[in-house]
């Protein structure tokens, strides 16, 4: 597992990025810090987001729901006030959705995980691509999941949202390349963590199985046999971002150690 991040220089890089109070955001800032990017970043929880901000003396940021377009809109105000411009954005902000059949899943439910885990990104894209146009280009990296090239079932509304991603990803690649923006999606695959823990303790309690039972039986299908770390998922970002990436645009790319099915 990756125990540093990847040595590219991004000095002078403006970089926006969502959900960043914890998790993948979190450290996908403390990368892009760490190579010598700025970096703005969001959250809708203003607690995590404070601690984040407050943990280094360069990184800016504002609470944002960013399923809500005028939030959206005031976000990016704030962005490029305090940044100029924006050459990469990291649309990271994503739900679990609910983990039931189908017969259970509510209208709310489908509407809330459409709306953080693909709307987000269409309304942030689209601020971002006016700044990356008339800077003279830019990468945009959203965030997927192995569940957007793989079934998942029990969790339908995700797998949706994840492979809309995807698609999403490929179609504006297409439409922006020629001002030299960059558009890929990353797919990240069991990346240890509480949260990757507490997902599969819940299954195992409905199956009256032994949490570690469960996780074993999971990672049993991925070809490395393990977790991936999140530097791992940051490195992917901070290659994309960087020179080396300048010529992948359009892809899906899962970082994940080979998951072959999801349970």
């Amino acid at each position: 597992m990756s125990n540093s991040f990847l040595p590219v220089d991004l000095s002078g890089y403006r970089v926006v990025i969502t959900a960043a109070g914890s998790g993948i955001g979190k450290v996908s800032a403390e990368g892009f810090l760490a190579r010598g990017a700025r970096v703005y970043v969001s959250d809708i929880q203003p607690e995590p987001l404070s601690a984040t901000i407050a943990a280094t003396d360069s990184l800016e940021g504002s609470i944002a729901d960013v399923a809500d377009e005028a939030a959206v809109d005031r976000m990016f105000a704030d962005a490029l006030t305090k940044l100029g411009g924006i050459d990469v954005l990291i649309n990271n902000a994503g739900v679990p959705g609910p983990a039931c059949g189908i017969e259970k899943v509510t209208p709310e439910d489908v509407e809330k995980t459409l709306a953080v885990n693909v709307k987000s990104q269409f309304h942030c894209s689209a601020r971002a691509v006016k700044s990356m146009r008339e800077s003279g280009g830019g990468s945009i990296i959203n965030m997927s999941s192995v569940a957007g090239r793989l079934a998942f079932p029990n969790r339908t509304p995700y797998a949706a949202a994840k492979w809309g991603v995807i698609g999403f990803s490929k179609s504006l690649a297409m439409e922006v390349g020629r001002d030299n923006i960059r558009v890929n999606a990353i797919l990240p695959g069991h990346v240890e963590g509480d949260r990757f823990r507490s997902v599969w303790a819940r299954r195992a309690i409905e199956d009256g199985l032994e949490p570690e039972t469960v996780i074993d039986e999971v990672l049993d299908r991925v070809a490395l046999g393990r977790t991936v770390a999140v530097e791992d998922i940051v490195n992917m970002q901070l290659f994309l971002a960087s020179p080396f990436g300048a010529s992948v645009s359009g892809q899906a790319l899962s970082v994940c150690g080979g998951v072959e099915m999801m349970r």
